[in-house]
């Protein structure tokens, strides 16, 4: 009697690409995204820089090793036929990852790119002279700073000066870098704390470079609506659009800063889950098939990856303001290009 051994069972993809959103893009975004595009807001990492016990299920759901190849590939699959060779790359920040094995995984993926561009995680204790010497050593255009590392607690009512001091914005006023600023504190930009510290920064550190990213923590418009007038005039203020799910906080921002001051950012991975952020109340809510109920009697819902969803977002934005075909090339791209010198 002959034994058969059991076919091989296939692994299951790794943050799948359907046919329904391909379908979408075909549909929707196809005609809408240009052929070049700089992405502002992204990650690279390796989850063996995470203690097994506490990585967050973003780096468990993917594959181990995030390398600019990875990266390649899947926002390939999520925006197909597109030069996604340029980009402004950072690690992935969590309270419990090694910041120094992130960053060093980052110079080397990015050490043979050249139309990519670095930014540094820096926790609160990061000094200037770490900052001088990764710029020499490494290329690195800016900082990406972030509530977990915050001096004060709770992180998430972290004043900005708790996890991006003042010494570190003065090094990249001397030395003209970047800075992605995820702000937090309940309100976002409409808090005065957070409006006070962003202009007052700008204002003192005229060759720093602010994203504000998010849209300025935009995930809940009336937020960013309330707050943009704070920062009207700066001219060294931009915002990426990364995983922002309404247009509002983006209609805002292009009104009182300018079109010119937005940057096209996706937030890879976080641009592979199935979801959407919707505000409600004073706040925002996450809504994935792991915590709604998706049934209603009209319809079979079924949820776009987040990706998707905030290109949809820009596009109304760029519907609702009129924008012109160049215009919307500057966003996803021109505008990035100018401020980081790209040919």
């Amino acid at each position: 009697m002959t034994h058969h051994s059991p076919a091989p069972v296939a692994p299951a993809p790794v943050w799948p690409v359907l046919d329904s959103d391909r379908e979408l893009f075909d549909r929707e975004l196809n005609s809408f995204v240009p052929p070049r595009i700089f992405d502002a807001h992204t990650h690279l990492y390796s989850a063996r820089h995470f203690p097994e016990a506490t990585r967050p299920p973003m780096v468990n759901s993917g594959p181990i090793d995030v390398t600019f190849a990875v990266y390649r590939q899947h926002m390939e699959e999520l925006i197909p036929n597109r030069a996604a060779t340029h980009g402004l790359f950072f690690p992935f920040p969590h309270a419990d990852v090694d910041v120094a094995a992130e960053n060093d995984w980052l110079y080397r993926e990015l050490a043979d790119q050249p139309g990519a561009r670095g930014q540094m995680l820096v926790t609160a204790h990061t000094t200037p002279d770490e900052i001088r010497a990764a710029v020499r050593d490494h290329g690195i255009v800016g900082l990406k700073c972030y509530h977990v590392y915050s001096v004060s607690r709770p992180t998430f009512e972290s004043p900005v000066e708790d996890f991006l001091p003042e010494p570190q914005v003065a090094v990249c006023h001397e030395l003209g870098l970047s800075i992605t600023l995820h702000m937090v504190r309940a309100r976002a930009l409409a808090d005065p704390v957070n409006q006070a510290t962003i202009r007052r920064y700008c204002e003192t550190y005229p060759n720093m470079r602010m994203i504000l990213a998010h849209a300025a923590r935009g995930f809940n418009p009336h937020h960013t609506l309330l707050g943009i007038h704070s920062l009207a005039g700066l001219r060294n203020c931009w915002f990426d659009t990364s995983v922002v799910t309404d247009s509002g906080a983006i209609e805002a921002i292009a009104r009182t800063m300018g079109h010119d001051r937005i940057l096209y950012g996706s937030d890879f991975p976080v641009t592979h889950i199935r979801g959407r952020c919707v505000a409600i109340g004073d706040s925002f809510f996450w809504m994935s098939a792991d915590n709604t109920r998706l049934e209603a009697a009209y319809a079979k819902l079924e949820l776009a990856l987040v990706g998707h969803e905030a290109l949809r977002t820009l596009k109304v934005a760029a519907l609702a303001l009129g924008w012109s075909d160049t215009q919307v090339e500057d966003v996803f791209y021109n505008n990035a290009a100018r401020l980081y010198g790209l040919a």
